[in-house]
């Protein structure tokens, strides 16, 4: 490990001329200095500027000379506690800065300009040292305390007049991304505080910084770590959202606390202690389910020491940008932050609504009897008001001794049904859960993820000669026709469909399912395999994939089915049970939704099987990230007179 240059900046005794007075940063500073002086053994290079000597200029020579001398595989670290300030932006500025403000932070003699600070950084990290900013004062998220209730005060300084930045001061910022990593007390329209913790002065964000430092291990990045400190703030009634920059997974977030190697990171998620308990960084924004229902998902915990092996969370509430979740029989650490990944997925039911008259009876009393141990179907919920209906929402219309399954615009589903005898509501109410099995295997979806595209699915034409795969009509479907009658070979398109893993260094676990407008589901096509970085794996084994009508369906003009290739991306293998439906048939024995079936629960699980990729029972095992795409085909018979 390289050596650590530490510069650090804290002004409590401003002049009257330039802001108010704090009492908190030099207190930051000092604990700051004794943390690091302590996860070094004392090995780091520290300079220290303090109230009237943190100028512009020491502040701008300190990061520029004594933070300059650190070279490749070195460490430097900039702190600064203070004010921060804000002025109106103009000119170019404004391309760059949307709330319409430039950001600075106030030295002691004025202002050191967000845009000067960030290309000062970035011209250390150019020498290829790793450099961290901590900045606690306000609107420090752009780069950067009047008094309040509970002793609080705001890290702020109104600009000056005299504070017009002079020619040259101003420094162009370097072309690309920043290089350097950056943990700021709030969002660059917010402001920061300091207030009483542990019985001193303290900025809010540097005291739960320092916990969260603290209390995790030496691997613990600056992700993490921006988590616990984010969520201690909250907890402490604090209402500034501290920042992270830049976000990129992989990237230099995701480097221990003070350099090293960049750790992949090691679950899509991180579960924190905040305000509201125990709760994990994703919500409905993520295209988690929330409401009646919502319990179902579940998160497990990946690569922490102190968690038990297979240790899971479940959650009780998701909001928008969160979920509050309940560790299932362990107790996790209130200072640390975990990484986990989702393992179970909570999907919504349909919606039903039945008619009234003495059908509504029988259809009500079997949906309410349907599920496991004889409850109510777990996939499909009644309503009777339109503004209930879910996304993917059935109306059953009972003519006679026929019962129909529509959709919104009043199309079938399925053929009619018959509607005579004892058995006729619950024959109804089996069909129903086919269906809402089906669309829930169709609509799957995780987001984010750090797998999203990077398998590539190709459908190409078996006699192209160029071998240039199918592209998306107008409607986003890929459309494979028949061949006129008469043309030499089969009729019917053939087609190779190939799997490209794009990821030059992740091997990707794939499996390819078919859902057809039948209302079946196989992996047939890929079963579940790896591809390794940069290879390509082939639907059945190569050979070539016949698209044809089904049978009963006749190859007239203008004729046509539709399939869903459903593609399912995963970091270790899935089972696979869950993905296998046959095609909708009356005459079947129906019931899918017995006790202890996983595909009726309406949860997805997401857990290595035990010894096989078939079906089988679900295990427990290592969570991993995984991804859905999905690429609509249609094959058609083309009307008379037209050519494939």
């Amino acid at each position: 490990m390289g050596s650590i240059h530490t510069f650090m900046a804290g002004i409590n005794d401003y002049p009257s001329a330039v802001a108010p007075p704090l009492k908190g940063c030099v207190n930051d500073v000092t604990e700051a200095h004794r943390l690091v002086t302590d996860r070094t053994a004392g090995g780091a290079r520290t300079r220290t500027v303090l109230d009237g000597a943190a100028t512009v200029a020491a502040v701008e020579d300190g990061i520029r000379t004594f933070l300059g001398a650190a070279g490749p595989g070195d460490t430097a670290l900039f702190w600064f506690s203070g004010h921060g300030t804000q002025q109106l932006a103009t000119g170019p500025d404004l391309l760059v800065e949307a709330t319409g403000f430039n950001q600075a932070l106030v030295c002691a003699d004025g202002p050191l300009p967000d845009k000067r600070l960030g290309a000062l950084l970035d011209a250390v990290a150019a020498r290829g040292a790793h450099v961290v900013a901590v900045l606690d004062c306000c609107y420090s998220g752009g780069a950067s305390r009047d008094g309040l209730p509970g002793g609080l005060t705001a890290r702020y300084a109104p600009p000056r007049p005299r504070w017009a930045v002079p020619a040259g001061r101003q420094a162009t910022p370097p072309q690309g991304p920043a290089r350097h990593v950056l943990l700021a007390a709030s969002r660059l329209d917010e402001l920061s505080y300091e207030g009483h913790y542990g019985g001193r002065r303290h900025g809010a964000f540097t005291y739960a910084l320092l916990d969260a430092v603290r209390a995790a291990g030496p691997d613990a990045t600056y992700r993490q770590l921006l988590s616990a400190a984010g969520a201690r703030v909250r907890r402490s009634g604090g209402r500034q959202r501290p920042v992270l920059f830049p976000q990129t997974p992989g990237g230099a977030a995701d480097l221990p606390f003070l350099g090293g190697a960049v750790a992949e990171p090691a679950g899509e998620h991180l579960l924190r202690y905040a305000a509201d308990g125990w709760e994990v960084d994703c919500g409905t924004g993520h295209g988690l389910r929330d409401g009646a229902g919502a319990e179902g998902t579940e998160f497990g915990v990946v690569g922490a020491a102190d968690a038990p092996p297979g240790a899971v969370l479940r959650a009780r509430s998701v909001r928008a940008d969160r979920t509050l979740v309940a560790p299932a029989g362990w107790t996790p650490d209130p200072g640390r932050v975990y990484p986990v990944s989702l393992t179970a997925l909570a999907t919504p039911p349909a919606t039903v609504s039945v008619p009234g008259g003495p059908a509504a009876g029988p259809l009500r009393a079997a949906l309410d009897t349907h599920g496991p141990g004889g409850g109510p179907a777990p996939l499909l919920r009644l309503v009777d008001r339109p503004e209930d209906h879910g996304d993917v929402h059935f109306r059953v219309a009972v003519h006679g001794d026929r019962a129909r399954v529509l959709g919104r615009d009043g199309t079938d589903f399925v053929d009619p049904l018959p509607f005579t005898g004892d058995g006729a509501a619950r024959r109804v109410v089996d069909c129903l859960d086919h269906l809402a099995r089906w669309h829930r295997l169709r609509d799957l979806t995780s987001r984010p993820s750090v797998l999203d595209n990077l398998v590539q699915v190709e459908v190409v034409p078996w006699d192209a000669a160029d071998g240039g795969p199918l592209v998306p009509d107008g409607s986003g479907d890929l459309v494979s026709r028949y061949a006129p009658p008469g043309t030499p070979g089969p009729r019917e398109p053939w087609v190779s469909i190939r799997l490209h893993n794009r990821s030059p260094h992740r091997s990707l676990w794939c499996v390819l399912l078919d859902l057809t407008d039948r209302y079946a589901a196989d992996p047939a096509l890929f079963p579940g395999h790896v591809i390794g970085p940069g290879r390509t794996g082939y639907a059945l084994d190569g050979d070539p994939v016949q698209l044809s009508l089904p049978a009963g369906r006749a190859a007239v003009p203008g004729a046509e089915c539709r399939d869903w290739l459903k593609l399912i991306v995963a970091e270790s293998e899935l089972s696979t049970a869950p993905f296998r439906m046959p095609a909708w048939d009356p005459d079947a024995p129906g019931g899918r939704a017995a006790a202890g079936d996983p595909a009726a629960t309406g949860v997805l699980r997401f857990r290595a099987p035990a010894g096989t990729r078939e079906a089988g029972p679900v295990a427990a095992g290592t969570p991993g990230r995984w991804a859905t795409r999905t690429i609509a085909l249609r094959t058609v018979v083309p009307p008379t007179g037209l050519g494939a």
